[in-house]
Order: structure tokens, then sequence, then C-alpha cells
């Protein structure tokens, strides 16, 4: 029998990581977690082993040596499922609860129902965004504007980072040609999978703040997701 995957990585995430592996777990049987820590000083990967004795077959830990960025954690935790043939369904998602743990389900069933890649967006009719200043909306828009602007994607929510890719849509993506670390990453990934053909189903969410810990957002992620989409562009011609 097939399981699905949910990706979460981690870095000083104490506060959340007990509370967000169960609300996983709760939402499927089939459902396994593989955390993704790089080193947190703060204990959760600590924590995660203790989660690991009670369910062994189901929680799962990679421990990297330092922080890497959000991209590198999703790359090492994309081979680490692909190597294994139990995963049909591969999640992405955050730690700190911004990601409703309900909404895997949906995400799910649109994969079920033919997308290659589903979306929790927050851009599409009924999805929406909690607890952000207007200021912090009209860039997050804005952002997402400009990247369909010049990438030409047909995706309302581009820098989403709540997936479910099917496996075969994973295997078929040039992994080592993904080299950034935070939005620019998860634009990267849905423009490589777009420019494969596999369809793509944006599924409405409701994001909202972390309550718990802090936020890993910096300007040079923001820069990174600014300037890369121009080195995207030059995607088009290699990927096919």
């Amino acid at each position: 029998m097939s399981s699905s995957l949910i990706i979460i990585p981690t870095y000083n995430e104490a506060e959340n990581i007990r509370q967000i592996i169960l609300a996983a777990l709760g939402r499927s049987d089939d459902y396994h977690v593989l955390i993704v820590d790089d080193g947190s000083p703060d204990g959760t990967a600590g924590l995660v082993k203790e989660f690991q004795i009670k369910h062994p077959e189901r929680i799962h830990l990679l421990e990297r040596s330092g922080k890497a960025g959000l991209g590198k954690a999703y790359l090492a935790g994309f081979s680490w499922a692909l190597e294994r043939k139990e995963y049909e369904l591969i999640f992405e998602m955050d730690a700190d609860f911004s990601h409703d743990p309900k909404d895997l389900n949906r995400l799910e069933q649109a994969c079920l129902d033919g997308a290659g890649l589903s979306i929790g967006s927050r851009y599409v009719k009924n999805g929406s965004v909690k607890d952000w200043t207007w200021e912090r909306k009209l860039l997050s828009f804005g952002a997402s504007l400009y990247v369909r602007a010049i990438l030409g994607l047909a995706i309302k929510d581009p820098t989403a980072g709540f997936k479910c890719y099917k496996r075969e849509v994973l295997a078929s993506i040039p992994l080592d040609q993904v080299n950034y670390v935070g939005y620019a990453f998860q634009i990267a990934m849905k423009l490589m999978v777009a420019l494969k053909g596999f369809p793509i189903t944006e599924v409405p969410i409701v994001f909202k703040d972390r309550e718990l810990g802090t936020s890993k957002m910096s300007s040079a992620i923001f820069k990174e997701a600014i300037l890369g989409v121009w080195r995207m562009r030059s995607l088009k011609k290699t990927i096919t």
C-alpha cells in the first residue's frame, strides 16, 4: 500500500514541532512526516527523535549540519522521498501552522483528481491571508503579479509553499538545476512543473501568520526572488 510523505523543513521550531507533527499525522493513517532539520540550536531535532520512538514507521528525521536555506532543505527531502518507492504523493508544508494541516486532504484530493501538482493558493477565489497588514498584502500580491508577468506563469500564487506533488512529477524535474533558497525556490519548482506540461491545480487556502517562534524571512530571500525570476527565463530553453 502506498503512503504520502509530508516534508517539513525546520530551523528553531521547538515550540511548534510536536503539534505540527501530530496535526499532520492526524489527517490520514497513510501520511508519514519527514522533518528536515538544519542543525536547530533550540533542540528541534531532539524533540523529533522523542516522537520517533512512539511512531518509528511514520516519523522520519533528516539532520543537516547547518542552516542552508529552505530550498536546499526541500531538495534534500525530495531526494530522500524519491529513494523510497512507497511514496506516491509528496507534500511541502511549513512547521509554524501558517499552513493549516486540515488542507492536506484537499491538496491530496486535487492530485488524485488529476493534478500533477496542487498548490495551496492565497490568490484564487475563496483563498485569503489572515492577520497581515495591508502593506504586506500589497507587497505579496504585487510580487505574484511581477512573477507571472515575467515568466508567463498561469499560476495566481507562484510563491506559495504549501504543495503536493505526484511522485512522477518530482522524478521528472532536474532538481540539480534548482539553485535557489526561499521564494525563488518555490517559483522555480512551479515553473519546471509547468514547462514539463503537468496539470497544476490551485486549491484555495487561508494563510495565517505564525503564532509561535520566529519568522525566517529576510531581505536577502526577497531580493533573490525579485532577481531570480529573470534568470529563470533561461529554464524555458533547457526544460522539456
